[in-house]
């Protein structure tokens, strides 16, 4: 059977890469503690594909495990399009090869922007603005700023999807 490795113990981060990896692979799950390598917060997408795949080496080299995968979400401007956007990555590593897929972004109220801006953390500016304790580990920030239409583990099941593309098909080959 293939056992995977999650560079994370959060709930959410887990579920996203079973819900991919069991459709997939038919494989074991299990989350691992490591250290992203990257701030609580990364800021935009070169830091936080860098935590993702800092996640996915260590869970890799955490045990005995087929993959390591690594879920990182961020905060990021993007180029010619106003706001601050919440943006999600994942890395998937053999040891021998690391692939990246990447979720869906999502504009953040500029509010919750200014307060990510001068240096806080986006999951506590939620829960104080919309009165919930540890949202990350629920329907995360994708869930908050959509109305539930899509929630943080459908969010993070489509980064953890991508970055299995290269293992689970052929296409990449060549």
């Amino acid at each position: 059977m293939t056992r995977i490795h999650v560079g994370s113990t959060n709930p959410v981060k887990i579920a996203a890469t079973e819900r991919v990896a069991g459709d997939l692979l038919g494989a074991t799950v299990e989350g691992v503690a490591v250290d992203s390598g990257v701030p609580e917060q990364p800021r935009g997408r070169a830091e936080t594909i860098a935590g993702a795949e800092n996640r996915a080496r260590r869970a890799l080299a955490a045990g005995e495990a087929d993959y390591g995968v690594g879920v990182e979400g961020g905060v990021a401007e993007t180029d010619g399009t106003p706001g601050t956007w919440l943006i999600m990555w994942a890395a998937v590593s053999d040891g021998e090869r690391l692939a990246r897929g990447g979720g869906p972004s999502i504009r953040l109220p500029d509010d919750v922007a200014r307060r990510v801006r001068e240096g806080r953390e986006l999951g506590p500016v939620l829960d104080d603005r919309v009165g919930t304790s540890d949202v990350g580990e629920g329907a995360g920030a994708a869930g908050v700023l959509t109305g539930g239409a899509v929630d943080r583990e459908s969010a993070l099941s489509h980064a953890v999807a991508g970055a299995f593309g290269p293992f689970v098909t052929d296409h990449y080959e060549g």
